[in-house]
């Protein structure tokens, strides 16, 4: 059909989307263009669902190695001391696993520029919009249980914006800073690691500090985990739309065809 047409059902079809997507929070026109003829949104594009995935794993091994070099297991008997590099392995794996989140961190930055507009949300909130406050509020409700019927959201719904940028975009910074400051004394002094990230040591009071306080960004971010596998296996389940298959297919399918 083309752009001449007059049809009176399609211009009421073209219509839609748009009045639609002022109810919807972060969708688009072209969201809601898709969403009028098909039940589903294709969201996450491959490189964000590569991220996701490959960051989860690293953040895994940071998690598990870190706890260990905290609080170091007692000797093994396997072998004499000499002989062993089993505490080597779990610095050796924690630093490749800091530096494969580190690289996966700026390119998911550098795809936040390239990207749709859902791969933004990570990196962007809306502070000075009146209707998005309102929504973290709606959403606040429904996570609370005081509200029976949630929004439909293409990308993150506000509230989960929210703290996807306070633990994952600034909580990863801190981490990646924090660790590399503690990686530039193993380097030593005079290297490029230690003539970037080494003045951390001083600012923050020394090095025992500076293992304080990335110690304690490890437990914020395993508390962030738990919380964000709870939230997306309820949103599964009693949301109006898709979530864990979500970051697998890239693609939203929603329950229902109402947009509010």
């Amino acid at each position: 059909m083309t752009a001449e047409s007059t049809d009176p059902g399609q211009g009421q079809a073209l219509g839609r989307p748009a009045a639609a997507a002022a109810l919807t929070g972060d969708s688009t026109a072209e969201d809601m263009a898709t969403l009028t003829r098909n039940s589903s949104v294709y969201v996450y594009e491959v490189p964000v669902r590569l991220w996701h995935w490959i960051n989860a794993a690293a953040i895994l091994v940071l998690c598990l190695t870190g706890y260990l070099i905290g609080s170091p297991p007692p000797s093994l008997e396997a072998a004499e001391a000499t002989h062993q590099f089993f505490f080597g392995y779990i610095r050796f794996a924690h630093f490749a696993a800091g530096m494969i989140m580190t690289v996966g961190f700026f390119g998911r930055i550098y795809w936040s520029f390239v990207g749709n507009s859902h791969s933004k949300q990570l990196f962007r909130l809306p502070l000075l919009n009146r209707k998005w406050w309102s929504e973290v509020w709606d959403e606040a409700k429904w996570y609370a249980f005081l509200k029976k019927r949630p929004k439909k959201y293409v990308g993150h719904n506000p509230l989960a914006q929210i703290a996807m940028f306070f633990f994952m975009t600034v909580g990863m910074s801190f981490m990646i800073l924090t660790g590399f400051a503690l990686y530039s004394e193993g380097v030593g002094r005079g290297s490029l690691i230690d003539r970037i990230f080494g003045p951390l040591l001083d600012v923050v009071g020394g090095s025992q500090m500076m293992h304080q306080i990335h110690h304690l960004g490890m437990w914020a971010i395993v508390i962030f985990i738990i919380i964000h596998i709870y939230a997306a296996i309820r949103e599964d389940i009693m949301s109006r739309k898709s979530m864990v298959s979500t970051m697998i297919s890239g693609t939203r399918t929603f329950k229902d065809d109402d947009p509010n």
